[in-house]
């Protein structure tokens, strides 16, 4: 059983940064009561957004927030499930979603699984089913009756605590497409180990049919090899003698070269010599006055030294002729040397394809000898071909066997899938449940004196008998009878949870519940279901403004009101 004990908040819709705490176990009936706009619903909204994270009223998150502080607004819920305490804390500004058991906080995943950790593990409670339940207000709830089949069907589904079968359904359709792929990777495994065998077979068969005649192909194509090799073998030497003959003849090559480079040179000394000589020509023949001393040079001394330098012009320029000739010489020699060596290249190249030629013919050779051994030797591959095809037979019967299981695991989970169908075992308990949820909503009804007889069907839907027993739909009644059957449908839905002790839980609010559609006997009437014995151990919280309720009734009034716009609980 949930015992939710406290509930706070600060920061929260138009509370301000004080907390706002309210004790949820402390007295069997509270009256909450202030005018409008005071804050006395908030408790609502504050008790599913800490614990679901939404507000019961359709407000926006953002709205939640003090619209004046606009920060630090943070709810936290304290409730114990058997020895277990627990308590919820939830903010914005800065974001907070945390959950302690017994003062220590439990690992946090995602918000989305942490949510989900909390409905489904902890107070196995959703949205919907909290507010069939636990809160009944005027503002936001969806009375069961108008909720639609599948809707119902969860709330039931929760009450009874047999959603543990939808859970099992899913874990069943993983392990029947577990199975399902097994058959089908077992029937793989067989079709390939026959597909080996039927392969074995045919190599064996044509191993005896064809291997003569893969004898005579081989050898033949041998001989053609060989002789392709002879002849690129003969090829190579002939080429071989070419570049030896060649190469003899430019011999000289190094001396050719060193020669014209040396030749070379010499030119540029002499042609640099001339030009020396040259300007000290043109420096006598240009100059009268010694450019150091600044004497007049003698004109007999500047004619004899303008001759000496023509004279040494000549004698160079015979020497450069002399030299261009035997340079001419060189270069012609150079040319012949680069011929031949282009022709040694070219040869070289053929040598070289020639040669690579040759290694692919023998390497081909090679093949073709192991070749020749291996189906020399096909009678040891046959003989062990033979033993394959046994290991895999032997293999075969064996999948077969496991096949065979996972066949009778199919019938197994194809039944377990049977029953776990809506239509199964689910069906089954909600039938046993029916008929003592009808008999609760007529007992509710008779004591709230709407004297109709209520039925619910395996599937949710109503049959409703009043007057002469004529049929009624819910939409047929006024408002106010409509109120009475929602409270009905309310008290049973948790009386089926206290037999189930799933969902039990000590908290029951209803907000303005007697302020719009019920009079002042339906009140009454009400108010008298809520004193019986059964109630004992609930704490009830009524939010009213009505007159028509008597405070008498009440060992706790908690007043709202507005002070400095924002709301807080009156001294």
């Amino acid at each position: 059983m949930i015992i939710m004990k406290k509930v706070r908040w600060k920061n929260f819709l138009s509370t301000g940064n004080v907390w706002t705490e309210v004790d949820l176990v402390s007295s069997p009936m509270t009256l909450i009561v202030g005018e409008n706009g005071a804050g006395k619903s908030t408790i609502l909204d504050a008790l599913c957004y800490g614990l679901f994270g939404k507000s019961f009223r359709k407000i926006n998150k953002d709205q939640l927030n003090n619209s004046i502080n606009r920060r630090e607004m943070l709810v936290e819920i304290e409730f114990s499930i058997g020895k277990n305490e627990y308590l919820v804390r939830r903010g914005r500004h800065p974001t907070v979603f945390e959950i302690y058991l017994d003062d220590r906080l439990v690992d946090q995943t995602s918000a989305r699984e942490y949510q989900e950790h909390l409905e489904k593990n902890i107070i196995k409670l959703n949205y919907v089913s909290f507010t069939q339940i636990v809160i009944l207000g005027s503002s936001n709830f969806v009375p069961f009756m108008q909720l639609s089949a599948w809707q119902r069907r969860g709330v039931v589904e929760d009450l009874l605590d047999i959603k543990i079968f939808s859970s099992m359904n899913v874990l069943l359709k993983e392990k029947i497409q577990i199975n399902k792929d097994k058959l089908t990777n077992l029937k793989y495994q067989i079709d390939l180990a026959e597909e080996k065998i039927t392969l074995h077979r045919q190599h064996i068969e044509e191993l005896k049919n064809t291997n003569e005649k893969r004898v005579a192909d081989i050898t033949v194509e041998l001989e053609e090899k060989q002789k392709e090799l002879n002849r690129l073998n003969h090829a190579i030497e002939e080429a071989n003698e070419k570049v030896g003959r060649l190469t003899s003849e430019i011999r000289d090559a190094t001396n050719v070269e060193k020669k014209s480079k040396e030749l070379k040179q010499l030119r540029e000394k002499l042609n640099n010599k001339i030009e020396k000589i040259a300007k000290q020509k043109d420096f006598y023949e240009n100059t009268i006055e010694c450019p150091t001393c600044t004497q007049v040079i003698d004109e007999q001394i500047r004619s004899e030294l303008i001759r000496a330098n023509e004279d040494k012009i000549v004698e160079v320029e015979e020497a450069m002729l002399q030299l261009s000739q035997t340079l001419v010489e060189t270069e012609k020699r150079t040319v012949e040397i680069l011929s031949v060596q282009s022709s040694i290249t070219q040869l070289l190249e053929e040598i070289n394809s020639y040669q690579n030629n040759s290694n692919s013919i023998q390497t081909h050779i090679d093949i073709l000898k192991k070749d020749l051994e291996k189906i020399s030797g096909e009678d040891v591959d046959v003989s062990s071909t033979n033993v394959r095809i046994k290991e895999l037979e032997t293999e075969i019967m064996e999948i077969e066997f496991q096949r065979e299981v996972a066949i009778h695991e199919k019938e197994v989970l194809e039944m377990a899938a049977e029953l776990l169908k809506d239509k199964g075992i689910k069906t089954q308990i909600v039938k046993q449940y029916v008929p003592v949820m009808n008999k609760l909503i007529n007992k509710y009804l008779a004591a709230m004196e709407f004297f109709v007889k209520f039925e619910l069907d395996e599937n949710f839907n109503e049959v409703i008998k009043s007057r002469h027993r004529d049929d009624f739909s819910y939409d047929s009644f006024s408002e106010g009878e409509k109120k009475r059957l929602d409270l009905a449908l309310l008290l049973t839905w948790r009386a089926i949870a206290k037999m189930k002790n799933s969902t039990n839980t000590n908290l029951l609010v209803l907000d303005e519940v007697f302020d719009a559609s019920l009079d002042a006997a339906g009140c009454e009437e009400f108010m008298n279901v809520l004193a019986s014995e059964s109630f004992k151990d609930v704490n009830v919280f009524i939010i009213t403004h009505s007159q028509n309720i008597n405070s008498d009734r009440f060992k706790n009034i908690i007043r709202f009101e507005k002070h400095k716009n924002f709301s807080r609980i009156a001294a």
